[in-house]
């Protein structure tokens, strides 16, 4: 496992042997982790138990060993001051039948203890961030997905919370509503400062909200780092761009021992062997007939990351 990413704020999160099971069955063993603020991605292969840590950190299922700690207050220890102070979006459908998007959000406020002046009033302010000022009056089953997920997201927002847990919120979203919803988590983090967890299956929508992550597998966490630490170029992955005919410059290439990995704009990433300086592309385009028209460092993707410590973990 990575060392966690340094910040002298403290954790949001903190485990201690976190452990949790469902009868005889251990879905989670023995989490240690110090998560600092901003926006972290939970990830992890499906059953890895990323839904059950999070349950655990609401306190919605016990610790069956170890301890928890959620913005500083330990798990169980004080439920309505940890509502007060965290937001939790479910993967699935948060409204009653017959609700209409106004009433579902001003529910959670009142569950959260605003007083109900107040509760109005947010309820409002939430709905029209979230892009629902025209349909908050509809009752919620004539919604469509992406207007669903808008007004989960409003009621975690309801109550004005330091830290948010998302679970899937861009499920089922098309690409408009997926870019419009990690527009809205983006803005909750960088430009309102609360802190949010987001779990996803899509690496992507990781790579495009957060700084950091933690990826459990198995029930354990193998890995907690920045994801900028993650897919910091290397010394070895270059892409180049040519001009003119490339298939004697990849055999050259090959002879050499370079990976080659066509892109869909006509270039090509390599790895060169450790060995190799990057000047020697230049020779083996000159012998090939070839020009470089530009040669860049590449990095790893979250998901190349993502694999490499799977793979580790499994070996």
């Amino acid at each position: 496992m990575s060392d966690a990413p340094a910040s002298d704020a403290a954790p949001i999160l903190d485990l201690r042997g976190a452990e949790v099971r469902y009868g005889k069955r251990l879905a989670l063993s023995g989490l240690d982790a110090q998560v600092r603020g901003g926006a972290v991605g939970l990830l992890g292969p499906n059953g890895a138990g990323k839904s059950s840590l999070i349950k655990a950190l609401l306190g919605l299922v016990p610790l069956s060993a170890g301890s928890a700690k959620v913005l500083g207050i330990p798990v169980g220890s004080d439920p309505a001051r940890m509502r007060r102070r965290i937001g939790y979006m479910p993967e699935r459908d948060a409204a009653f039948p017959g609700l209409t998007g106004y009433r579902a959000t001003l529910y959670a406020a009142r569950l959260a203890g605003l007083p109900d002046d107040v509760a109005r009033r947010r309820a409002h302010e939430v709905l029209l961030f979230a892009g629902m000022e025209e349909a908050r009056y509809r009752e919620v089953s004539t919604y469509s997905t992406g207007m669903r997920q808008r007004v989960k997201l409003a009621q975690a927002l309801v109550h004005d919370p330091d830290l948010l847990f998302l679970d899937e919120p861009t499920n089922g979203l098309d690409p408009k509503g997926r870019t419009e919803m990690l527009g809205l988590i983006r803005q909750l983090s960088r430009e309102r400062g609360i802190h949010v967890v987001l779990s996803s299956h899509l690496l992507r929508d990781v790579e495009e909200v957060c700084e950091s992550v933690v990826v459990i597998n198995g029930g354990r966490l193998v890995m907690h780092a920045d994801i900028a630490e993650l897919s910091a170029a290397t010394e070895t992955a270059w892409r180049v761009g040519l001009l003119g005919e490339p298939t004697r410059f990849e055999t050259l290439c090959r002879e050499r021992g370079v990976q080659l990995e066509p892109r869909r704009d006509g270039r090509l990433d390599l790895v060169l062997p450790d060995d190799m300086p990057p000047h020697d592309v230049f020779a083996m385009a000159r012998a090939g007939e070839v020009v470089v028209r530009s040669l860049e460092r590449t990095r790893r993707s979250l998901e190349e990351a993502l694999i490499d410590v799977l793979g580790e973990v499994d070996a």
